[in-house]
């Protein structure tokens, strides 16, 4: 069974300063609940398309690691990742639009989970639904804040 969820808030930030802070992959521990760890494959080198990093997270009580590469990066508009390695393939996208001074962010993620039972996929549609809503009012609470 394919997962397609798509939520999307309102921060009261520009879109420079959304994109820039969400797209950096250093900080989704610091908004995203479920990620506790992320270690770039090459520190320092320009983040873009190609760049790969690994993620360590814990989801429906189960720990997750699992390697992203960015397939297409437009900075300040969107950002592509898709899984070289980890338990399911999934996509994830941001993308960014201005609406007046404030900027309208939008994150997917899709794919078709394996390793977990087809009974769960619906759940697990939930869940990740849920947890997305999260992960986006805490980003929009933290950068409201600086």
């Amino acid at each position: 069974m394919h997962v397609d969820i798509s939520v999307s808030t309102l921060i009261n930030r520009p879109t420079a300063v959304v994109a820039e802070f969400a797209a950096n992959p250093l900080n989704a521990p610091e908004w995203y609940s479920n990620i506790t760890a992320v270690a770039l494959h090459a520190p320092g080198a320009p983040f873009g398309v190609g760049s790969q990093m690994d993620f360590v997270a814990h989801f429906l009580g189960r720990r997750l690691s699992y390697t992203y590469e960015v397939t297409e990066h437009e900075p300040g508009r969107s950002l592509t990742m898709r899984t070289a390695d980890g338990p399911f393939p999934m996509q994830t996208t941001y993308t960014w639009s201005a609406e007046g001074d404030a900027t309208v962010m939008t994150l997917r993620n899709t794919g078709t989970p394996a390793g977990f039972s087809v009974l769960l996929t619906p759940f697990m549609s939930f869940a990740m639904k849920a947890a997305t809503t999260k992960d986006l009012a805490d980003l929009k609470r933290i950068l409201e804040q600086r």
